[in-house]
């Protein structure tokens, strides 16, 4: 059986990656690329637009009116449009893997309404190599985190618009929560002046330079020792590889809000 794939955000970097990828996976057919309607991509082949040849599936704008039909829709738009998409992906019975990062409270709440019409994955980074280091993440933060000065460096290519990523904010997430913190409470994102570090504060530091496609790295430094933990992604392939494959495992999925962690049988 064929997986039918929808990609949002198709003229972007991640939208092109996926809809390339769809081309040279058995199993996997992309069957609609959507943009927002100032796009000059809107009517293009989508294929052509990936650089693969003709797929025969025109850019369009509207979800809710797909001249082919979609099992999972795969989301790295901007983070403004992502409300619309959710909705009109629900109304649809289109299940969604969401990669867009970016989002607000009011678009996270409205995934958590969606997940009881729809399955879908969501996660800030969809590389397996980021979900096994938020595992290890978890396990350093109980280990070591309490007694550790934490810092997250992030680099990314000039063009990302926010920072921190969204990869760095689940990183720090995770080793909040297993240290019984509150991000919101204990994040540093600007340090500068002559005040000395916080006690108990997570920093963190945002690079945006060339075309660095993505680098995290997680900072536990203890008296006497320092402990490490990074990933370096070379390839947009690496995200695409992972929300193909979040999107497979959503075709037994009737409705639920999940995460790559979900998908990796990390929990």
């Amino acid at each position: 059986m064929t997986l039918r794939i929808g990609v949002c955000g198709a003229a972007g970097r991640m939208g092109k990656t996926i809809l390339a990828l769809c081309a040279e996976t058995a199993g996997v057919e992309a069957t609609a690329a959507i943009e927002h309607d100032a796009s000059p991509a809107v009517g293009r082949d989508a294929g052509e637009l990936a650089g693969v040849g003709s797929l025969g599936v025109p850019v369009s704008v509207d979800i809710a009116a797909l001249a082919s039909p979609v099992d999972v829709m795969i989301d790295f738009s901007l983070a403004a449009g992502v409300a619309a998409n959710i909705q009109k992906c629900a109304a649809s019975n289109i299940n969604m893997v969401i990669g867009t990062t970016g989002l607000g409270p009011a678009d996270h709440k409205q995934l958590r309404a969606a997940a009881d019409r729809i399955a879908i994955v969501f996660a800030p980074n969809m590389s397996v190599g980021v979900n096994l280091c938020l595992k290890l993440l978890e396990l350093t933060a109980g280990a070591i985190g309490a007694d550790s000065d934490i810092e997250i460096i992030e680099a990314h290519h000039r063009h990302k618009k926010d920072a921190p990523s969204g990869t760095a904010l689940g990183m720090g997430e995770a080793v909040a929560a297993t240290l019984g913190r509150d991000l919101s409470e204990c994040a540093v994102y600007d340090r500068r002046g002559g005040e000395a570090r916080r006690p108990g504060s997570i920093g963190f530091q945002a690079i945006r330079a060339g075309n660095i496609v993505g680098e995290h790295t997680v900072m536990f430094a203890a008296e006497g020792e320092r402990v490490e933990i990074s990933h370096k992604a070379f390839s947009r392939k690496t995200f695409a590889n992972g929300a193909l494959r979040a999107a497979t495992w959503l075709t037994d999925k009737d409705r639920g809000l999940f995460d790559m962690r979900d998908v990796l049988n990390l929990r």
